[in-house]
């Protein structure tokens, strides 16, 4: 049995759609499903880190946060998305500030929403599932979703990482 089996784009879709319809019934303003997603997305990214770190590292931990970020950015997110995240920067304003770059992340992908949700940032889920997995690696981070966009259609997203003890 080969262990590094894939899912399928279409079921990953299908299930983070079914998720967000879920939370949706429950839920009344676009603010409250973005951190409903987060929240969910954190306990995903927890176990996932554990899960990959088990895989790929055979025990060893990464000692700084640019080791954890390239390990998530690409290992971690080549297992949950099938490629690597686009690109990993660190900010010039802040020695603590990070952003990964996905142009498009599965979770904006097949997702129609309604025009009452507005700005809804489905990617909030994944911004989440980074927060876990940094959280995890012991380095808390805040992590948010943007949407980059042009002439209204949007870009790419970027998972900006704010973290919040740096060692």
């Amino acid at each position: 049995m080969d262990a590094h089996r894939q899912v399928s784009a279409a079921a990953c879709a299908y299930l983070v759609s079914e998720m967000i319809q879920h939370f949706m019934a429950r839920i009344r303003t676009a603010a409250d499903l973005e951190i409903t997603l987060h929240r969910t997305g954190q306990c995903v990214g927890a176990k996932v880190y554990e899960l990959v770190s088990a895989r790929e590292k055979s025990g060893r931990r990464e000692s700084g946060i640019v080791e954890v970020l390239q390990f998530i950015s690409i290992t971690c997110w080549k297992c949950l998305f099938g490629k690597v995240a686009d690109s990993l920067e660190r900010s010039t304003d802040s020695e603590t500030e990070f952003m990964i770059h996905d142009a498009r992340p599965m979770t904006n992908r097949f997702i129609s929403l309604p025009p009452s949700l507005g700005q809804l940032n489905c990617a909030s889920y994944i911004a989440g599932i980074v927060a876990g997995m940094l959280a995890c690696a012991q380095f808390p981070a805040n992590v948010t979703a943007h949407s980059i966009t042009a002439n209204g259609d949007c870009v790419r997203t970027v998972f900006l990482v704010d973290v919040i003890d740096a060692h």
